[in-house]
């Protein structure tokens, strides 16, 4: 089936790189009218060529409150519509035990990954969706599902941001359906650390599908979602790759 967004607008949060431009590509292929934002202008700039099609930026800090009316009011002004918004940018400036992590990185996860999610929802609720419809989708990853030994931080927040959507699917429908997506390892900078190397091959080998995921990947499921899933709301998609129902590991059997 081929997948068609024409006539809709799309803003996406950290659509310079990784999967929010994979994201916003697979939109504008489908026919969509693109609005990114992520901090750098020249990121920005450089993303639409590869994102292509009708597509735009406004650079913008996620995690500040004022700028989520400024970006919204702008790609309204630009495209004159609001009618899909993906919550993707996410940050980890905390690596190691959670009960090691200091204040003033906790409330850095805590703003950009969980609270600009919700704000970011909120007013484009009340400028457009609420009249209008639409949809929302929020990015959060398979580190939710479980505990992580360097992880913990962006991962309770990753949670969160899943009982966000099913509260939010709740209180939004029927004009507004509001998803999730938990992707596993995706190959992108933001995930380098994790990939780069022998690691990569590691991680890739455990896995069902035996490769690590790809922007596109990711870009798929968000077109499905924003294009066909008409009757699904407050649901996570996972696309892992199979990461969590691998066989970790196989007892020897016991004689006897």
């Amino acid at each position: 089936m081929d997948l068609r967004l024409d006539g809709k607008t799309a803003l996406v949060t950290g659509g310079s790189a990784g999967i929010g431009k994979g994201i916003a590509k697979a939109f504008a292929d489908a026919g969509a009218q693109v609005m990114i934002t992520s901090r750098k202008a020249e990121k920005c700039e450089a993303a639409l060529v590869d994102i292509g099609g009708d597509s735009d930026y406004i650079a913008s800090h996620i995690g500040q409150l004022e700028e989520a009316e400024r970006v919204i009011d702008g790609t309204i002004e630009r495209f004159g519509a609001v009618d899909i918004l993906v919550n993707n940018a996410a940050t980890n400036p905390w690596a190691g035990p959670m009960i090691d992590c200091d204040v003033p990185r906790l409330d850095k996860t805590y703003e950009v990954n969980l609270r600009a999610p919700l704000q970011w929802t909120q007013t484009a609720w009340q400028k457009w969706m609420q009249e209008n419809g639409g949809s929302v989708i929020n990015i959060s990853s398979v580190g939710g599902f479980t505990t992580s030994e360097a992880l913990g931080v962006y991962c309770m927040f990753k949670d969160a941001l899943m009982h966000m959507t099913r509260q939010l699917a709740a209180e939004l429908g029927p004009k507004v359906r509001v998803n999730c997506i938990a992707p596993g390892l995706i190959r992108t900078d933001f995930a380098k650390v994790l990939w780069d190397g022998p690691r990569g091959k590691m991680i890739s080998d455990m896995l069902p599908l035996r490769r690590l995921g790809e922007p596109e990947d990711i870009g798929e499921a968000a077109l499905y979602l924003s294009a066909s899933a008409s009757w699904m709301t407050g649901n996570t998609l996972t696309i892992d790759g199979g990461e969590l129902i691998r066989i970790a590991g196989e007892l020897p059997l016991e004689d006897g």
